[in-house]
């Protein structure tokens, strides 16, 4: 028997591509199930001030190929407080909001938990984020096409590198994790990639700098994270110690836009008709995933107590491949 009625949809936080997708998917299948649905604009603004608009299988056409959202996001520094967590509560209860969709990353998920504790409307959340750091799911929408993003990019800048002999810094997205970092350096075969979970080995660096030089390797490329710290002044001490022209090259937020790949927009569907599922069950307080090639969930408040791990062996793999 299904007790909901009404569902709202949030985008929060940083977009991630496919995040669109996930929208469409949640809108259309809850539909073909008797659901109707508000979608709360710019984030979290939008459940405090009210601002919403309905959602159809129509309104939601023609945007699965779209990067960003619909809905628009911000940041929501009132969020942050219980006082605009009370707001976006009561304005759930004002407009008799059985269920809430979040659509976003690590910290919507967070303040989805926070959400939870001062509303009975039942709250699923879908990670969307290009980041990839959210507990209980092993990737996250819009990760695989930020990775492919990058990888573009950095195929063109190693054809400049060879060309010129120069070693490049490739600064990606990522102020506390190295999840994008990791993938893209690996795939890219960068020769050095540094996370904001390891400390920089500047020693070791400039041995490998020095190393591949003298096997006849006449460039080099490191992806950073923008969160191992400033990537110029590293820039410069590579050049002052190894001899080697350095160049930095910040790639800065084409990661988060662009048309979702299939893989994000296939994660969106699927986490999607998840998302649905659960509310029907009336199960929830859920943050959706995907483990070990299985869609699943966790529970909302496990998700948010725990963090998500860096596998540290793509790091020597990477360093293996580029020997």
């Amino acid at each position: 028997m299904v007790f909901l009625k009404t569902v709202g949809v949030v985008t929060s936080g940083g977009d991630a591509p496919g995040m669109n997708a996930a929208i469409r998917g949640v809108v259309r299948i809850g539909h073909a199930k008797g659901l109707q649905f508000l979608g709360f604009e710019k984030g979290w603004e939008g459940l405090i001030t009210g601002t919403f608009r309905p959602l159809i299988p129509r309104s939601v056409g023609g945007i699965i190929q779209l990067g960003g959202t619909i809905l628009l996001t911000s940041r929501c520094p009132e969020f942050k407080t219980l006082k605009g967590i009370r707001k976006a509560a009561e304005t759930l209860g004002a407009n008799d909001v059985d269920g809430l969709v979040v659509i976003g990353g690590n910290g919507s998920i967070n303040g989805a938990y926070e959400l939870s504790k001062e509303t009975g409307t039942q709250i699923v959340a879908i990670p969307a984020s290009i980041d990839n750091d959210v507990f209980g799911t092993d990737e996250t929408i819009g990760f695989d096409t930020a990775v492919n993003t990058a990888v573009v990019e950095i195929d063109k800048i190693r054809d400049t590198a060879i060309s010129l002999e120069r070693v490049f810094i490739v600064e990606v997205m990522g102020r506390t994790r190295g999840f994008l970092a990791s993938t893209v350096g690996i795939t890219v075969g960068a020769e050095v990639i540094l996370v904001p979970e390891v400390k920089i080995d500047k020693e070791k660096m400039f041995k490998v700098i020095k190393e591949n030089s003298a096997k006849g390797k006449k460039s080099g490329i490191i992806v950073a994270a923008e969160g191992i710290g400033d990537t110029r002044k590293l820039a410069m001490e590579i050049e002052r110690e190894t001899g080697k022209e350095v160049r930095l090259s910040i790639l800065g937020y084409a990661q988060r836009g662009g048309s979702p790949t299939a893989r994000s927009r296939l994660l969106a569907s699927l986490f999607a008709n998840k998302a649905i599922e659960i509310l029907l069950q009336t199960h929830g307080n859920r943050v959706v995933g995907l483990q070990n090639g299985e869609i699943s969930s966790i529970d909302l408040k496990k998700s948010c107590e725990n963090e998500k791990k860096l596998d540290f062996g793509l790091l020597d793999l990477a360093y293996e491949l580029a020997t």
